[in-house]
């Protein structure tokens, strides 16, 4: 496991959002003049303010949608969402390690240094949100014992037998079993979305000058170290070995009836641009042992607020993948300068990771991709991503560690449904006292 395999990301995420219109407001409540209780929470106070602004979020999401949302249903989901954040929070000040303020002081500078702000700025950029900057703070120490309390409490709910890791690796080798893998390598040049009919014919023409230079006898790893434009190529655009169902079905289809270390006589076209493709190995499934496809790959994160709603998140991630695209800025650049997470002074690079260690919905559209591919935004329940792959290989993994990967794999399935228990079971022991404001 990396040190961003999604648990550990999860606190990462947290502290290190956007300042001010990222800020969670999940810190205690207190009241303007004029407004009213909605609810008591523990020893908290849920604003009528504040249920307000959540319904109207909310609305919004729904409009979005295209949806028509009852409203006095939705301001009850505001409601009951709002009781929900309260009750997590107070039970985490109850329950967590205490935050000391040195401490605390390094998570608001290293907030300040994501932004690029000096700590003057940060304080004026909050008094500009109109955010006061103590409850700030406190704000952020409830963030790091909620993630805390979280971790330590919803983790200890979960439990993997035995059984069900035998069962989940005898799965994965009957999978394999009879399963094609295949080692291609490629010579990518790309087309930028929107192209011109003079642009891809000129991107066409470069790619079929390589393709006719391999076929004349130049190696195929030297060609692509010098012509190919994906992240493969200072490994002469090997691929690596993988199973077929992991690998673009055109790529699948395009090679399949070549002979190992074969070269693909044509050009293929795909949404990335034209690919030269060469059969390196083929292999039968049943031969890989305990071969596990580890990905290397980079996310630019963006968390919906109530600034930035999931639409806009989305459509920023959009703008992003056609600048990187186009070629105009590169993707380490983006994730330094907008991801909301801790991979981004590392340019978004999440390290070598093995399958399970990310939340399904992330994997699946990381896997999807091809290396050098950019994925459309991928919504997880931390946020909104781009993803992009950067390498993959195969390793052999000994037995031990193979049962402990699906170990992980399997806490990471049923995480979601011991968190949801947890927060069932924090709700019904809590004091919730509702009052009439409307």
């Amino acid at each position: 496991m990396t040190d961003l395999s999604i648990r550990t990301l999860a606190g990462a995420l947290s502290l290190a959002l956007a300042c001010g219109v990222a800020v969670a407001q999940s810190g205690a409540s207190s009241l303007k003049p004029g407004d009213h209780i909605a609810a008591v929470v523990n020893q908290d106070v849920v604003a009528a303010s504040e249920v307000n602004q959540r319904y109207e979020r909310l609305r919004a999401e729904a409009r979005q949608r295209g949806e028509t949302a009852d409203p006095e249903a939705l301001r009850k989901q505001a409601l009951e969402a709002l009781i929900e954040d309260r009750v997590i929070v107070t039970h985490a000040r109850e329950n967590g390690n205490r935050v000391d303020e040195p401490e605390l002081d390094r998570v608001v500078a290293n907030v300040a240094t994501q932004n690029r702000l000096s700590m003057e700025q940060l304080r004026a950029r909050l008094k500009e949100e109109g955010i006061d900057y103590k409850r700030f703070r406190e704000n952020l120490r409830d963030q790091m014992m909620t993630e805390r309390v979280r971790e330590r409490e919803v983790q200890g709910r979960i439990r993997v037998t035995d059984g069900e890791i035998d069962q989940f690796l005898a799965e994965q080798r009957k999978q394999r079993a009879g399963g094609l893998q295949l080692n291609l390598a490629q010579i990518l040049v790309t087309v930028p979305e929107g192209a011109a009919e003079s642009v891809v014919a000129e991107r066409r023409a470069k790619a079929e000058a390589a393709l006719q230079r391999v076929k004349a006898g130049e190696d195929f790893a030297a060609v692509a170290r010098e012509v190919s434009e994906d992240g493969n190529k200072a490994r002469g655009g090997e691929i690596g070995l993988r199973q077929a169902d992991r690998l673009p079905d055109a790529f699948v289809d395009f090679v399949r009836d070549l002979k190992s270390g074969e070269l693909a006589p044509q050009l293929l076209r795909s949404g990335a641009g034209f690919h030269v493709l060469k059969l390196v190995q083929r292999r039968d499934g049943s031969e890989g042992g305990n071969l596990v496809t580890q990905t290397r790959a980079r996310h630019v994160l963006l968390r919906p607020s109530p600034q930035l709603p999931a639409e806009l998140a989305a459509r920023r991630l959009q703008e992003f993948k056609r600048a990187i695209e186009a070629g105009r800025v590169s993707f380490e650049a983006v994730a330094r300068d907008n991801s909301e997470d801790g991979s981004a002074p590392q340019g978004g690079d999440l390290g070598w990771v093995v399958p399970g260690a990310f939340v399904p919905e992330f994997e699946e559209a990381m896997n999807a991709l091809p290396v050098g591919g950019l994925s459309d935004p991928v919504v997880s329940r931390f946020g909104l991503h781009l993803i992009k792959v950067e390498e993959r290989r195969e390793v052999e993994v000994d037995p031990k560690q193979l049962r402990e990967q699906a170990r992980n794999a399997l806490r990471e399935q049923k995480y979601e449904d011991a968190y949801k228990e947890w927060v069932r079971d924090l709700r019904a022991r809590a004091f919730v006292e509702l009052r009439e404001w409307q």
